[in-house]
């Protein structure tokens, strides 16, 4: 297949053009380089089956040639980011996943929308199935993110049942892996940081507010499969298991061997009190579920760490 990524040089984005092209397939990845990184992708320009396209998706998309699949990954996905770049989230959301869409029409691809847990707000349902509509403050400073990846998923169903577009909306939890950033501002990157450091841990609110992380591999082959399957209504991919905040910055402390204390901040607007998939359509429609444990998942993610920091 020939396949675009948009935001292929972010975290999940340069997993996603990996896979594929052992897969045989050829990748075009497009990325503005606002949130990604070109480093991501170094290793990747040296295949002949991958070509690179700085690009901001949310002017029009041209692409030469065939296409069989678009993942529209293209988006700011960290509260670090998305609260200091709020006008650019939305747009992406809006302008980009129209754009995105337009191609997929224009090539008569297949289309796969990055969507959020987040799209689930603070939820009032426990743990989260697909069919929740969510709790979501709209005007909140999260709300940017969380309304831009609701707007995406309205108008990818649109196009799909409009325009018959093979679309699939994937609700990704929690992930953590290798070329995560530094300075994130994620749980998995801020807590290792400061692990690996010395500094203290910082944990907002008492710490009690719980998160489930799936390892990256594990949600690039439920992606893979996903895109493959017949399936056009979203689908929750992420690891069930759930910790506290609390818990899970223990779990960083053991495992780097550190001496950081836990501190605790005051805790952000609308933060999530819990967070955790129900993955049953996962596992009845794509023979989906997450298979590297939270030990094996940081082992790696902190020796990837340990050459950064």
């Amino acid at each position: 297949m020939r396949i675009v990524i948009t935001g292929g040089a972010g975290f999940i984005g340069c997993h996603l053009c990996e896979k594929f092209l052992k897969n045989g397939d050829y990748v075009v990845c497009v990325d503005n380089l606002l949130t990604g990184s070109a480093s991501n992708i170094a290793h990747l320009k040296k295949e002949k089956r991958f070509k690179f396209i700085k690009h901001d998706v949310t002017k029009f998309i041209k692409i030469d040639g065939s296409v069989d699949a678009i993942l529209h990954f293209a988006s700011p996905a960290s509260p670090i980011d998305y609260i200091k770049l709020p006008i650019q989230t939305l747009k992406v959301g809006s302008l980009g996943t129209h754009n995105a869409l337009g191609l997929a029409k224009a090539k008569k691809s297949k289309f796969l929308l990055a969507s959020t847990s987040e799209i689930y707000g603070d939820p009032l349902v426990h743990p989260q199935k697909e069919s929740y509509w969510g709790n979501v403050n709209p005007i909140g400073p999260r709300g940017v993110y969380d309304e831009a990846k609701r707007f995406a998923e309205a108008i990818t169903m649109a196009y799909h049942r409009i325009h018959k577009i093979d679309t699939k909306i994937v609700r990704i939890f929690n992930t953590y892996g290798d070329r995560m950033r530094l300075n994130d501002g994620r749980v998995v990157p801020s807590f290792v940081y400061q692990a690996l450091k010395g500094k203290p841990i910082t944990v907002f609110g008492n710490g009690k507010q719980t998160r489930s992380f799936c390892y990256v591999w594990d949600l690039v082959d439920g992606i893979s499969r996903l895109l493959m399957s017949p399936i056009n209504d979203p689908v929750n991919i992420g690891n069930p298991m759930e910790y506290s905040i609390l818990q899970f910055a223990k779990i960083i402390i053991r495992l780097t061997g550190s001496k950081s204390k836990i501190i605790f901040e005051k805790l952000p607007v609308d933060d999530p009190k819990v967070r955790q998939p129900n993955i049953s359509r996962a596992k009845k429609y794509l023979k989906w579920t997450p298979k590297v444990s939270i030990e094996e998942g940081l082992e790696k993610t902190i020796s990837w760490f340990k050459g950064k920091v």
